[in-house]
């Protein structure tokens, strides 16, 4: 009864408000009389705690939610900061002293004003709640897996790190979930696609560092970073220690401790890397001039591959040799690192060692590639279930190939 008398004074006053306003506004002759916060306090530990509403009923619910906070535990100015406040101490003190680069903290900031801060931005952080976060990711559904990973993830960070802090003292992130949405972001590449890069790799300037993206997962910009020093071809193991700087070419450690990371050798992909060693510290990947491949070098290398494969599946090309209707499209360099982690899925490897093999920090990125299930996949468990539970053994799909066996070992 109390809550209903409460917000039918708050309708009374409002209306009251809006009236003046309106009367002002029609006639600018009468001044509206100024509206006055109404302010209500009490003493909690010795501690004067004060809080304004423009109703009264108001200021006592603000000055109720403030108390119960500091009786929480909470800090009382962190508990009232509003998510625009909070955002830049976060960037501050959990982002750019990581040296991470000012493309990828710039990448953080147009993210929180285009799509956080329009929603909850001007909340204090004790206000969110998990379907206020929930529905920005709703809104933008449409948008690329990419995308929405990213705006969760900054979501995520900023109240974990708040309730951390004991500015909040539940944590409204937890249990956010993705959208379907409409996939625009790296994907899977097809079998077909697979067999026909594996045709053309070994004729190619490119091919060997699209085999090695296709059969490691490793970032692009890891690849680069590779010197030979960092194969260690008696362990048949990749070490990643180094990576290019997200918007320059420098070479650096990777942007999280997570990317620091071992991965395993395939035979054949050790066979064609030992084909081609050169000086410990020499590139793996180079230009043509002997260095580490820049950003545009990159590009060009892929433009080149791409288009020779898109030509050797079919592609339409005109009289001038440009290519009318694609076969390849959308794929891109990261759509091997997709792949790779979806193929460990159906290798069945644990997603605890896929996260390991990915470099991904937080198992949650791994997770939200690691959900494809197939038809083959489905088979493939009813067979395993049937060997442990002592049922007739079933002979594997003659149609599977010995690529498709080949490929099943790595992920993202």
């Amino acid at each position: 009864m109390a809550t209903t008398i409460e917000l039918s004074e708050d309708k009374v006053e409002h209306e009251a408000e809006t009236e003046v306003r309106n009367e002002a506004e029609n006639n600018p002759e009468v001044k509206p009389a100024p509206i006055k916060k109404v302010r209500k306090s009490m003493r909690f530990n010795g501690v004067l705690v004060s809080a304004y509403g423009y109703t009264e009923a108001e200021a006592i619910r603000k000055l109720a939610e403030k108390v119960t906070a500091m009786e929480s535990g909470l800090d009382e100015l962190g508990s009232y900061m509003t998510v625009n406040e909070w955002f830049p101490k976060w960037r501050e003190l959990f982002k750019a002293h990581k040296g991470i680069t000012k493309a990828t903290l710039s990448s953080y900031d147009g993210i929180f004003k285009n799509y956080i801060s329009p929603g909850i931005g001007d909340m204090q952080l004790v206000q969110v709640r998990h379907s206020h976060l929930q529905t920005i990711l709703n809104k933008e559904a449409n948008k690329s897996n990419s995308l929405l990973i990213k705006i969760r993830m900054i979501m995520k960070e900023l109240f974990k790190r708040a309730y951390a802090a004991q500015y909040i003292f539940r944590d409204p992130s937890a249990t956010l979930e993705l959208p379907a949405g409409t996939y625009k972001g790296h994907r899977i590449i097809t079998e077909a696609e697979r067999k026909a890069i594996y045709a053309l790799a070994p004729n190619h300037p490119a091919g060997l560092w699209v085999l090695t993206l296709l059969n490691t997962g490793m970032r692009p910009g890891e690849s680069v970073a590779l010197v030979w020093a960092d194969l260690r071809f008696d362990l048949d193991e990749i070490n990643i220690i180094h990576a290019k700087e997200s918007g320059s070419n420098n070479i650096k450690a990777p942007k999280t401790e997570a990317g620091i990371r071992v991965i395993p050798m395939r035979p054949l992909l050790k066979e064609l890397l030992m084909a081609a060693a050169g000086k410990p510290d020499d590139p793996v990947f180079p230009n043509t001039k002997g260095g580490f491949m820049s950003s545009s070098t990159m590009y060009t290398m892929w433009a080149s591959f791409k288009r020779t494969l898109d030509i050797q599946m079919g592609a339409t090309v005109d009289e001038d040799g440009n290519i009318v209707k694609s076969i390849v499209g959308d794929l891109k360099p990261y759509c091997f690192r997709h792949t790779f982690c979806s193929d460990l899925e159906k290798g069945g490897v644990p997603l605890n060692l896929a996260k390991n093999l990915m470099g991904h920090n937080n198992i949650s990125t791994t997770s939200d590639i690691y959900t494809h299930t197939d038809r083959e996949m489905l088979h493939k468990s009813i067979d395993m279930f049937d060997k442990v539970a002592g049922g007739p053994a079933i002979a594997p799909d003659a149609t599977q190939s010995t690529a498709s066996d080949n490929e099943h070992t790595d992920k993202n």
